[in-house]
């Protein structure tokens, strides 16, 4: 320690003390909060508020560093290990504790017992644990995951069973990116769903644990499993523009979160030959990511939701929990992570919802360099933890044939959702084709089935008309199928850019036509190109 991180004063992980305090326990709640997080370190002989180093009385060192392993000994539970060492500070001598994360929490002060006495550390602060905190710490010291918990009061069919195996195997087949990749998916059984520890044998029962539930979307008491989506004006949550609550299974809680941040994106056109090539603003890959990480990794204690917040300057991911003992924030940007829901994060893994464990933060970065983005943010709430990615600003954005706002008024979830976006000019033109968001006074248009948005002065001189559009968009949904011919009409809607309900008009006229045609079932089968 030098005199320069001295004087920048107490962080989250960082106390000082002028001396010993006559009653060891003001000092006591750091030593266990600190245990109970990621460590940390206490000085005695630094004035607190004016870190002046008085240092200790070195006929007093002894003594105290005695005084202070006893205390330490005596007043916690389990016991803790301090390294306590003599630091000098130019003529001054100061006495350093260093906590070590602890492996057997949680860690309490005996006097107060296990609710009262176990501390956290909050803001720089030491404070009792909540219940859930608690909870948590218990299942973390015992090498246990909540998802892998029975769940009280809840049972279990094989019904349901079957219908969670077809649903994570179908959704796995989805998700498969080539025909070897879908034809190494394995059926997933009940001795699949044991071994991933969401089901729990007792005797002849099969119980459904807490990770079994929250897959299927089951209904539990006091478990909050929601993600809640909405958009707002300018760069606060002072004025919503659209919300929305999603619940249910958390497969399908991620796939409407990222269909409602889609809607919500500015996307630029392409030309590539005959074919127009949308560009959404934000990596989708990373976009992805954070909402999967959020619901994959967060507290199912903590009585809260997922959060994603979009802002004109960002994207916001928020999710319940605090960060897992020994990981911090420059850990998780080197590719670290520690799993907390083992059974849901196996289960996310087959189904190809997520990769490799640790993979996806640094990838963040990556894709963020790839286009043109600021380094996303990682903030950890002392509770919570955030993901925050940055959009382009829009004086940037050429907005008539460049990058322009686009976003659809009907929406497959049947809300209306016609306020994203800094209207500018009344738009009167009939459109076929693309949306270009942003415009901020009335649509009074007949929509054929997008909307030309983001105009910022005169309406556009020519609108192609709809007979090509149509050809163009068939062309486009052909060459999707030709690269991938297992690809799903959700699949198809978001790298086209258009509504599902959209995508599905289209396969229809191409089928009548007699363009293509379905090979199997709607749910295993594929697209053959006539």
């Amino acid at each position: 320690m030098t005199i320069e991180e001295i004087r920048a004063g107490e962080t989250e992980n960082v106390e000082y003390k002028v001396e010993l305090p006559s009653k060891s326990i003001k000092y006591m709640k750091s030593v266990v909060a600190f245990s109970n997080g990621n460590g940390g370190r206490i000085v005695f002989g630094v004035e607190d508020g004016t870190w002046e180093v008085v240092g200790i009385s070195r006929d007093k060192l002894f003594e105290t560093k005695d005084a202070i392993t006893n205390a330490i000994a005596d007043s916690c539970e389990p016991m803790i290990f301090p390294d306590i060492y003599f630091q000098d500070i130019g003529e001054k001598t100061v006495i350093v504790v260093d906590i070590e994360p602890g492996r057997r929490k949680p860690y309490y002060i005996k006097a107060l017992g296990l609710k009262e006495g176990t501390f956290v550390r909050v803001s720089g602060t030491s404070r009792v644990a909540e219940g859930y905190k608690l909870q948590e710490l218990v299942l973390e010291g015992n090498n246990e995951s909540f998802d892998q918990m029975p769940a009280q009061g809840q049972s279990v069919t094989e019904e349901e069973i079957s219908a969670l195996c077809r649903q994570m195997q179908e959704t796995a087949l989805q998700n498969s990116k080539s025909e070897e990749e879908r034809r190494n998916v394995k059926p997933v059984t009940r001795n699949t769903l044991i071994s991933w520890g969401l089901l729990v044998e007792k005797g002849d029962t099969i119980l459904p644990t807490n990770g079994f539930c929250l897959l299927a979307g089951k209904e539990m008491p006091g478990i909050l499993s929601k993600t809640q989506c909405g958009v707002f004006k300018g760069s606060t949550r002072a004025v919503f523009v659209d919300q929305k609550t999603y619940e249910g299974p958390l497969s399908r809680q991620i796939e409407e979160a990222y269909q409602f941040v889609l809607r919500a994106m500015r996307v630029g056109a392409k030309i590539d030959g005959i074919y127009r090539e949308d560009t959404y603003e934000l990596p989708l890959r990373t976009v992805r990511e954070m909402i999967c990480n959020a619901v994959c990794h967060r507290s199912y204690l903590e009585p809260a939701c997922v959060q994603v917040a979009f802002y004109d300057n960002r994207l916001e991911v928020t999710s319940p929990g605090m960060l897992m003992g020994g990981v911090t924030l420059a850990k998780m940007r080197e590719g670290y992570s520690k799993v907390r829901n083992k059974g849901i994060a196996a289960a996310f893994a087959y189904m190809k919802i997520i990769e490799r464990w640790g993979s996806g933060i640094p990838r963040m970065y990556e894709d963020c360099k790839d286009y043109g983005l600021p380094e996303p943010d990682l903030i950890d709430l002392d509770g919570d933890f955030r993901v925050n990615l940055y959009r382009i600003p829009l004086e940037k954005i050429q907005t008539a044939e460049g990058m322009a706002s686009r976003k659809e008024l009907k929406i497959d979830d049947g809300v209306a959702d016609t306020g994203i976006g800094e209207e500018t000019n009344k738009v009167t033109d009939e459109v076929t084709n693309r949306v270009i968001d942003e415009v901020t006074d009335e649509v009074t248009d007949e929509v054929t089935g997008r909307v030309i948005d983001g105009v910022t002065g005169a309406r556009t001189d020519e609108v192609t008309d709809e007979a090509s559009s149509i050809v163009k968009t068939e062309e486009a949904i052909l060459e999707i199928l030709r690269k991938n011919p297992y690809v799903t009409y959700q699949q198809i809607a978001s790298e086209y850019g258009a509504s599902r309900k959209t995508i599905a008009k289209h396969i229809g006229r191409l089928k009548e036509k007699g363009r293509i045609a379905r090979v199997g079932t709607n749910k295993t089968g594929y697209w053959e190109i006539i």
